[in-house]
């Protein structure tokens, strides 16, 4: 009790003694005075509508939600979500999101006092007293504040959460990136196991051409020649399967990688084969401005300017005087028993004034660095929104003339196949010479292929323009798991450093 009674009779004391010297620090703190530029968002002037939009591409609003889903394929969306859970990248930019909200976290500390306690105990030996021995035991408390009264550590703070809001924006870039990767190499598997099945089937149509021509040679009705142009076409044909087994297996491969796997991993899944994915048509497009909230990265360079803006207003606030608050109490005794009733209290408290007097412009250089740095992050959050607006108009473009480009495969297919069968019947009723057939069947096959190719275009184009506008993974991740957990991390023997 006798502790607990001087300690209040000292609060009494301290209170008093500092009201005159903090009242007016304290007015000051509590008007919230900080110096440096204060942030406002920034406005672009941006076109009303696309360019090149059109009626197959309506400016409604986007329909961004799940947009792989309307290619209509299962195995592909099932990869999508695997790949949101299992991708190193992602991964990587949920532990830059831990970074940086324990950055702000410790921003956020500097705005409040710090108390720290401290104990000691000595036995010591004086000359006095005929060189009698004591112990001493000392327990306390130190603390401080500093007052922020230019908002230096505010705008630290602020600073902090603008760099926590930029690395969340960086995981839905990184989600966006994912989900189109993903898409696209799917696409591609496709594309490649559909070419190869054309090939396959076309060069097994080429040798049965082949063999009627020798046929025809054996009986006297074609030339030695006939039978080698045969022969060489299907054997052409084939050649091509190496390159494509070698572009499907890559694609395949990245896949696995993608979804965080080994990238043979995935072989077997995939050679159950599926047809290319198709979009569904129309296509909405929305209107420029909403690339200002869709897309992850030009939110990104805004928080990131956001940052470098409040930065300024730190190293500004560094230029001009600094206050703090520090006070001490201890109790002293010679016992550990005394040390609550029969012991020496002290306590001190008091103001600390820091003033920058010179520094041979070293602050000033700070503050016009931190000016400079705003500035590049402004113009990097103009590039990002003159980026996305071209890749949405690129996207358009594309999407909408190899559509025409597929329509026009598609008639010239179709005429293809028409004159190879009529070239085949009129060669085998001896009408028509072998290099009519032989032209209608590398016509044919090359239109096939290209058909096929256009195909895998549309929905590679697809994909882009949802990319660019700003189409990712909407669902929600939870990014404070690390990826490591420590055992075994309290007080323990070190062990030897391999």
């Amino acid at each position: 009790m006798a502790l607990r009674t001087d300690m209040m009779v000292n609060r009494s004391r301290i209170l008093r003694s500092v009201a005159g010297i903090s009242i007016p620090l304290l007015a000051l703190l509590l008007s919230g005075c900080a110096v440096g530029p204060d942030y406002m968002v920034p406005h672009l002037a941006l076109p009303g509508s696309w360019s090149s939009s059109s009626a197959e591409a309506p400016s409604r609003p986007v329909e961004l939600a799940h947009w792989w889903e309307r290619l209509g394929d299962k195995e592909l969306n099932a990869l999508i979500a695997e790949a949101v859970a299992g991708n190193l990248d992602v991964a990587s930019a949920k532990a830059k999101i831990r970074t940086a909200r324990a950055t702000e976290r410790e921003s956020n500390a500097a705005l409040l006092p710090s108390v720290d306690g401290s104990s000691s105990a000595t036995r010591q030996k004086t000359t006095q007293n005929k060189g009698a021995v004591g112990n001493q035991f000392r327990g306390g408390f130190d603390s401080s504040w500093e007052l922020d009264l230019f908002g230096a550590n505010a705008r630290s703070s602020e600073a902090a959460h603008y760099g926590s809001q930029a690395s969340e924006e960086n995981l839905n870039s990184v989600l966006l990136t994912l989900v189109g990767d993903v898409a696209s190499n799917y696409v591609a598997a496709r594309g490649y196991q559909a070419r190869m099945a054309l090939a396959r089937q076309s060069a097994a149509s080429q040798r049965e051409t082949a063999g009627l021509t020798r046929k025809k040679f054996e009986a006297g009705s074609a030339s030695a020649v006939d039978v080698s142009n045969a022969e060489g076409q299907a054997a052409s044909t084939e050649a091509k399967l190496p390159d494509l087994q070698t572009s499907y297996s890559e694609a395949v491969h990245r896949l696995a990688v993608l979804t965080g796997r080994a990238p043979a991993e995935l072989d077997a899944r995939m050679q159950k084969g599926g047809p290319i994915p198709r979009p569904r048509l129309p296509v909405p497009t929305g209107l420029p401005a909403d690339l200002l909230a869709n897309r992850p990265d030009v939110r990104q360079a805004e928080r990131e300017y956001a940052q470098a803006t409040a930065k300024i207003g730190a190293a500004t606030a560094a230029r001009y005087p600094s206050v703090s608050l520090s006070g001490a109490i201890a109790t002293t005794a010679t016992s550990v028993g005394d040390l609550g009733k029969a012991s020496t209290i002290s306590w001190s408290f008091g103001p600390s004034l820091s003033v920058p007097i010179f520094n041979a412009g070293k602050l000033a250089a700070a503050q016009e660095a931190a000016q400079a740095t705003r500035d590049q992050y402004f113009v990097g959050y103009k590039s990002a929104v003159l980026g996305a607006l071209e890749d949405v108009e690129n996207a358009i473009v594309a999407y909408r003339q190899e559509r025409i480009k597929n329509g026009r495969l598609s008639a010239a297919t179709q005429s293809y196949r028409k004159a190879s069968e009529l070239a085949q019947s009129l060669y085998q009723s001896g009408s028509s010479s072998f290099l009519d057939v032989l032209d209608a069947e590398r016509s044919l096959y090359s239109a096939e292929d290209s058909l096929l190719t256009s195909t895998v275009a549309i929905a590679n184009n697809y994909i882009a323009l949802n990319k660019a506008l700003g189409g990712g993974w909407d669902g929600t991740l939870d990014a404070s798991k690390p990826e490591v957990v420590d055992t075994n991390t309290g007080p323990h023997l070190r062990k030897a450093v391999n």
